[in-house]
């Protein structure tokens, strides 16, 4: 049996879950071993799970990324490593259905950039690479026997396909240059400090909170799960006898169903299964079972020893007793949570506190490589920072109030969207969790001046909303961008009046005027990013009705109206669900108008009935209304089905103007 003595460590993404718990064993069981932590702290990592090594001598910690090569280079070289745990990756299933590049970056690329950095520097005696047990695909239900090392490899989504991938990197620079590489494969893990994207904390927080635990598809899926220090005893064996060259599968025979785990949560905290579990949508590929045979690991003389119901009491107290460990989650307790893969970002402290992330240099701590921090205020404890465009627009100025108000960290940008630049040099020193793109050209004093200054339309309108949008991708950052939906009007499918409204995947058909074909030319452009979250807004109402810019302003000073049913948006209703979705990494178009459509005349008659008594208007026809104005004006119903979906409690657009814009506005006698 081969052994092995390591000196100095370098574990990678031990901000995380499985690797915290390695790490901490490491540094506590071996005091002479020098353990090197590297992790860029994404959204799952916290530097409070390393909290029982902070102390240790023998323990330093980095800030930054795999893919540096040259400061992982740096690290080898001036840290002496001989051997590297390779456990930094993205993990999470749901994201990499939306978000593979960033998969593909990090588990290809990144453990490339660390091989290439040992074959470089020659020194490296282990190099042990974390995969899964979902590079395997999708085990037989009625299978008896579990894969093992030698099984053929037959990944099903893109998370296990990039681990696949990386894989064969790590085998093929061992056969190559004679890397001392060794490669293991687990089980799911659950217990202490995992960020609640997974099942096990999902559904313990879930049921702390009184919510119901959401089911994908039927519950039938098949998992088997190891206690966190159980795996972390694994990993201490493989570190020291496993041989080199060799597979390992990290693994339990003991098999659980979902439905079953769901359940066994409920009765932890004597719920109702039946009343307390949900049922939802699948995901677009759920591997029924995957299944292992974990002999090989025992032959070296790890064994599991914590049983299922040990291991889920020690992880529910241990939620119960820290319910703020992760802060704000509550985009990771959706069903389909899309928790973004940010570079940028908040960053978690030893004692709990968050700060702005920034480089991997710069201090003189002879332990500890952390950055001298900026104070963001003091609404620390939001795992966000938002950067607004559009400061001297309506939208983007109440954004700023709804941030103040909500205490999240807010910037607004500096510089012009159509200069790629200054959008860079934004993002660089806001470091922001979000982008919000409420900038672009109406018209002054309305859609008419666009007719007239088509190019600087299309310069904000068109080339900077796509630039915002790029460079928001290339940092990793989820844009919210504030549309319209006057990029439609009524036609023989959808007739006045009948209640059957314009669909998000609907072809625009209004062409009337200049600024809504640049607004409906940048939207399908921006289909092609899947950073962005398109919110088309129509006629916007708030409840100040002294701002010239509301739409109920507006049609109470013409001297004539139409009376065309519309939808409409309530911006004190769906303005803050607007900054929800972004906590929820929503992304694609929503049609941002309140359910229904309310007339004119409907509108002006509650002004009369709420404001204003005395008030009297005159309609026009749109033929004479064509005689005042420059372009046509867009006039339709649009479905808000899916936005209501995602938000049951959004109101039809009439009682939501009684409720937020009229009843405030109240005059009484």
């Amino acid at each position: 049996m081969a052994t092995h003595t390591p000196k100095n460590i370098l574990i990678t993404g031990a901000a995380g879950f499985i690797a915290s718990h390695v790490a901490n064993r490491l540094i506590r069981n071996y005091p002479h071993y020098k353990i090197v932590v590297l992790d860029k702290l994404d959204y799952c990592s916290n530097l409070k799970n390393l909290i029982p090594s902070k102390s240790s001598p023998n323990f330093k910690f980095v800030k930054g990324d795999i893919g540096s090569a040259d400061l992982v280079n740096y690290l080898l070289i001036t840290e002496s490593i001989d051997t590297i745990m390779h456990f930094a990756a993205q993990t999470h299933v749901d994201n990499s259905f939306g978000n593979s590049f960033e998969f593909t970056k990090n588990n290809i690329y990144g453990t490339h950039v660390l091989l290439e950095a040992c074959k470089v520097t020659g020194q490296i005696k282990r190099f042990i690479h974390v995969s899964t047990d979902e590079v395997y695909g999708e085990t037989d239900e009625d299978a008896v026997v579990g894969n093992h090392e030698a099984s053929q490899l037959l990944p099903t989504n893109p998370y296990s396909a990039t681990k696949a991938g990386a894989e064969m990197l790590v085998m093929a620079y061992g056969r190559s240059y004679g890397l001392p590489v060794i490669t293991t494969r687990g089980n799911n893990v659950y217990g202490p400090n995992q960020f609640p994207e997974k099942l096990i904390p999902k559904f313990i927080l879930l049921a702390m909170q009184g919510k119901p635990l959401p089911i994908h598809g039927d519950g039938s899926n098949v998992r088997s799960y190891l206690y966190c220090e159980d795996v972390a005893e694994a990993f201490e064996v493989i570190l020291h006898k496993g041989e080199v060259g060799h597979v390992y599968n990290i693994g339990t025979k003991k098999e659980r169903r979902v439905i079953d785990v769901a359940k066994d949560i409920c009765r932890l905290f004597s719920k109702d299964p039946d009343s307390c579990i949900k049922f939802v949508e699948n995901r677009p590929f759920n591997d029924q079972r995957y299944f292992l045979d974990d002999e090989k690991l025992k032959l070296l003389g790890w064994s599991e020893r914590t049983t299922w119901e040990e291991g889920l009491k020690k992880t529910m107290d241990w939620y119960t007793s820290n319910p703020d460990w992760w802060g704000d989650v509550s985009g990771a307790l959706l069903p389909h949570p899309r928790m973004l893969m940010m570079p940028g970002g908040l960053e978690r402290h030893f004692d709990g506190s968050d700060d702005e992330k920034s480089s991997s240099y710069g201090s003189t701590n002879t332990r500890m490589v952390v950055p001298t921090l900026k104070n963001v205020g003091s609404s620390q404890k939001h795992n966000l920072k938002f950067l607004i465009y559009g400061r001297t627009g309506w939208i983007g100025g109440l954004l700023g109030k709804l941030c103040e108000k909500q205490g999240i960290p807010y910037e607004y940008g500096k510089g012009r969207l159509e200069d790629r630049s200054s959008l860079v040099a934004d993002i660089q020193n806001v470091k922001p969790t979000h982008v919000f793109n409420a900038a672009g050209v109406t018209g002054r004093p309305n859609v008419d001046w666009c007719e007239s200054h088509k190019t600087e339309t299309i310069r904000t309108n068109v080339a900077g909303t796509l630039t915002l949008a790029d460079v928001s991708r290339e940092n990793g950052l989820l844009m919210i961008n504030y549309a319209t939906g006057c990029i439609f009007e009524y036609d023989e499918a959808h007739p006045e009046g009948s209640g059957i409204g314009f669909k998000e995947e609907d072809t625009p058909n209004f062409i009337g005027s200049f600024y809504s074909k640049t607004k409906a030319m940048v939207e399908e452009l921006l289909k092609e990013y899947d950073n962005v979250c398109t919110l088309r807004v129509r006629m916007p109402i708030s409840s100040d009705l002294s701002n010239p810019r509301n739409f109920i302003t507006k049609i109470s000073r013409y001297n004539k109206v139409v009376n065309i049913p519309n939808s409409m948006t309530i911006l004190d209703e769906l303005l803050p669900i607007s900054i929800e979705m972004a906590k929820r990494n929503l992304r694609g178009i929503y049609n941002f108008t309140n359910p229904g459509a309310v007339s004119h005349n409907e509108i002006l008659e509650m002004y009369r009935d709420y404001i204003d008594p005395n008030f009297k208007w005159v309609n026009f026809t749109l033929e004479e209304q064509a005689k005042v104005i420059i372009a046509p004006r867009s006039n339709n119903e649009m479905d808000a089905s899916k936005l209501k979906k995602e938000f049951p409690e959004v109101l039809p657009i009439k009682e939501s103007l009684i409720k937020y814009v009229f009843e405030p506005n109240k005059k009484t006698a």
